[in-house]
């Protein structure tokens, strides 16, 4: 293929396609073949059966068409995320790959900036000029999204979900780097950033061929792109996400990274962790893993160094000075990296004042029940409060207090401070992260874009330990390490959780009764509104369990206060 950038890059997102992407492939190029110069990115979006060995027969017999592939299902942004990064074209146009609408329309978006002068141009199914035919249940759908889109952003636009789109290149390189949805509101995201960045949009009429298929249209994809589309707004409007966001590059070279993963045995969730490593988006980096007794792995990044029986920081203490690369990634074995996890963390080590970075611990999508209202339970505003953005994709800020499941530190600055203290866990993070800013004077930067996911315990009773656990040791640290732990948000818990088990007797006392159970009632409702769901079970499982998960961590945060010494577990 010639080094020449091509007029035109065609993105075409693909999961579970591999029965008609070759042909839709071959639709695709005859379109453009002769016209002008192109190149069509076929992205395998972790498919399960044969979509990617047919883009790379695609590939073999067309030289405009490069294969991508995803080892894992990140969902439809994240593909196109990917697709862009490896695309050269001038303009760069999003094509769904299963062709309901023709690759003949992205001409007629070609034109209408070409008309226009506009920086991006969207196919709207509303455009008085689209020739479609699809269900009245789906218009429905869409002409109520449009309005909320329109009340929440104020897009000059009718649609936003059509599936093809065309770029100015200049306007993706500085837009999509601010995106955080990976999956169907993903579109919303980028036009409402875009909007907000000053470049002009405008829409096109477009052809759908509707073959049937209800696609999306289903009451828990319409509730989640609901809801991403309403956390879209809050990081545009409230949270000004988009505007403190600053795009970063990797160091050049890119230092080497040594993923340090300490866990007692093998399991399944380790292996997954170890998979997702091996497909990260980052060109040079090992995985060294601290099992209590060996076992072995067919991939020579992946070196597994038995500890025998200790703590986890026992473990990172043995194993970070046995690390190769400059930086020391820590991640816990049950949890697993997005694709650009360490490109994106390793992209603030160019500033030399910052000595650690964090990023979100999310609740996989797929987890179980219990484990998926565990993690609402952490990320709800009236649990974790200020300090929910470990558990959410937040806003880049600077910290002092990170855990350890999720943190990318400088070798050279854990060898300065002597690794971990090993005299607690958990919190053994907390005495790390003050050594990193109090003593050495670094910054620890937590970055949005260098999330993982990490699974919740499965259990309600599972949850209610941890939460007990970390409780008990965090009340301790308010006398131990009162710089990062002597704050009022560590108290409130405790104050809710006696006023909820002792505030009663006033009710039973005499006239102050009133008063504890308006507040227990105006409690109640908070709680109800941040555990709203469609899902009823879920619905009713999030809010008892915010409510025990108060009186877990409170009462845990008192007895810790009153300990003097806790004992070493």
């Amino acid at each position: 293929m010639s080094d020449a950038r091509p007029r035109l890059s065609i993105l075409l997102p693909a999961f579970n396609e591999g029965d008609h992407i070759y042909a839709n492939i071959g639709r695709v190029r005859a379109q453009f073949a002769g016209k002008f110069s192109f190149e069509i990115i076929a992205v395998d979006d972790g498919s399960k059966d044969n979509t990617f060995a047919e883009i790379e027969r695609a590939a073999r017999e067309w030289p405009e068409v490069r294969p991508v592939r995803q080892k894992h299902n990140a969902g439809k942004g994240e593909a196109l995320r990917r697709g862009f990064r490896e695309s050269r074209g001038e303009l760069v146009a999003f094509l769904d790959a299963d062709l309901d609408i023709p690759p003949s329309q992205v001409e007629v978006l070609m034109a209408t900036m070409e008309g226009t002068g506009a920086d991006v141009v969207i196919g709207s199914k509303r455009h008085p000029g689209s020739d479609i035919v699809y269900p009245w249940h789906r218009k429905i759908v869409s002409a109520v999204y449009y309005l909320v889109i329109k009340l929440l952003f104020g897009l000059p636009l009718r649609d936003t979900q059509t599936g093809v789109k065309l770029f100015k290149r200049a306007a993706l390189e500085d837009c999509f780097p601010r995106i955080l949805v990976k999956a169907f509101a993903f579109d919303v995201e980028l036009l409402a950033v875009m909007h907000a960045h000053g470049y002009r949009i405008v829409d096109a009429p477009v052809v759908v061929e509707f073959r049937g298929r209800l696609g999306m249209f289903h009451p828990r994809a319409v509730w989640d792109i609901f809801i991403n589309t309403l956390a879209v707004f809050y990081r545009l409007r409230l949270l000004r996400y988009y505007d403190s966001y600053q795009p970063k590059a990797l160091p050049d070279p890119p230092p080497r990274v040594t993923i340090l993963v300490a866990v007692k045995r093998d399991n399944p969730q380790l292996r997954q962790c170890i998979e997702h490593c091996l497909g990260l988006d980052y060109p040079d980096f090992e995985i060294l893993v601290l099992p209590d007794e060996p076992f072995t792995h067919p991939d020579p990044r992946v070196r597994v160094v038995p500890t025998g029986p200790m703590r986890p920081a026992e473990k990172r203490n043995l194993g970070f000075p046995q690390a190769t690369g400059s930086i020391v990634a820590f991640l816990d074995d049950d949890a697993y990296p997005t694709p650009h996890w360490l490109e994106e963390a390793i992209g603030n080590f160019n500033r030399p004042e910052v000595g650690a970075v964090g990023g979100p611990g999310t609740t996989p999508p797929d987890d179980p029940l219990m484990a998926r209202v565990s993690g609402r339970i952490y990320a709800s505003p009236i649990v974790s409060g200020h300090y929910r953005y470990r558990y959410m994709v937040n806003r880049v800020r600077e910290v002092d207090d990170y855990p350890s499941c999720n943190l990318i530190v400088r070798k050279d600055v854990l060898t300065r401070i002597g690794g971990f203290g090993t005299n607690y866990w958990p919190g053994e993070d907390t005495e790390l992260c003050l050594q990193i800013t109090r003593k050495l004077g670094l910054k620890i930067i937590y970055d949005p874009r260098a999330e993982v996911f990490h699974h919740r315990r499965p259990t309600l009773r599972g949850h209610l330990q941890q939460l007990a656990s970390y409780g008990l040791h965090r009340g301790h640290f308010v006398r131990k390490f009162p710089a990062t732990s002597r704050r009022l948000a560590y108290f409130l818990p405790s104050v809710v959780s006696l006023w909820l088990l002792l505030g009663g007797l006033t009710f039973l006392a005499g006239p102050l009764g009133w008063l504890w159970a308006v507040s227990v009632a105006a409690y109640l409702a908070l709680v109800a509104a941040c555990s709203v769901s469609l899902n009823i079970l879920l619905f009713f499982l999030t809010f008892v369990g915010i409510v025990a998960s108060h009186v877990a961590y409170g009462l845990s945060f008192i007895r810790g206060l009153l300990t003097p010494r806790l004992t070493q577990r």
